[in-house]
């Protein structure tokens, strides 16, 4: 038995073992730490592949990145062959042409210009923070001590909740999560012996989705999710949906 048991790595990493075979290999792991290892980088990986759909671009970036193409110089055609005689001069002739022309421009479109760019730059950073947020939660899922727990929610859901204590944060990969219903958002929770403490919003028109959650691990036991009005509360207003163990 203890020899089928190195081979459900890549099944309890993607869950996809009966309750029995589940607690069966969750004890061999505890005298394994080859098959723990493995399940850490396995459960990283498969975590890595939903990074795609899990931090969504900002709300609004593809309007953004549209107007900013109207006031973007499109660059000339690129030739290896060496200028003609005398194109030099056209060149530069053309240039300051164009150089007044978009000076031109500019003075005529006045604020619209400015609350254009304003919105490019509001674009850019909230591209960069989405990054920031995924270098984050690639941190955090290949850490050398990240520790994995996976857990079934109602109606088929699936929970993954990865820890990493030197980095003291925390990821939680949700799949076939049930839309909450309007004007409601699924809220997660660090559980303090019983206290939960507030640990970041999910995306309420996503079903499948990873979170950064918000905060430090600390002495968070477990965590838990709830359904918040939209913003999310100080104290959960509602039953868990459900309760999860953090990995020791």
């Amino acid at each position: 038995m203890s020899a089928e048991l190195h081979t459900l790595t890549g099944a309890y990493a993607l869950h996809a073992l009966d309750p029995a075979e589940e607690a069966a290999f969750e004890r061999h792991l505890d005298a394994c730490p080859a098959c723990a290892q493995e399940v850490r980088e396995l459960s990283a990986t498969a975590a890595r592949l939903g990074l795609a759909v899990s931090v969504p671009p900002p709300d609004g970036f593809k309007e953004a990145v549209l107007r900013r193409v109207d006031g973007v110089r499109q660059e000339p055609p690129r030739t290896v062959a060496g200028p003609a005689a005398g194109a030099g001069r056209t060149g530069r002739k053309l240039s300051r042409w164009a150089l007044a022309a978009c000076l031109a421009g500019v003075a005529a479109l006045g604020g619209t210009t400015v609350w254009q760019h304003r919105e490019a730059q509001d674009a850019r950073q909230e591209a960069r923070q989405a990054r920031q947020v995924t270098d984050q939660v690639a941190d955090v899922l290949g850490a050398p001590d990240a520790r994995t727990r996976g857990a079934r929610l109602p109606n088929g859901a699936s929970g993954t909740v990865t820890v990493s204590a030197e980095r003291d944060k925390a990821v939680f990969v949700a799949a076939s999560l049930a839309e909450p219903p309007s004007g409601k958002v699924y809220q997660l929770w660090f559980d303090d012996a019983g206290t939960m403490r507030p640990a970041g919003l999910m995306d309420p028109g996503r079903t499948t989705q990873t979170v950064l959650m918000a905060g430090a691990v600390g002495d968070a036991s477990g965590m838990g999710i709830t359904v918040e009005p939209t913003g999310g509360s100080e104290h959960p207003t509602s039953r868990p949906v459900a309760l999860m163990r953090l990995p020791a």
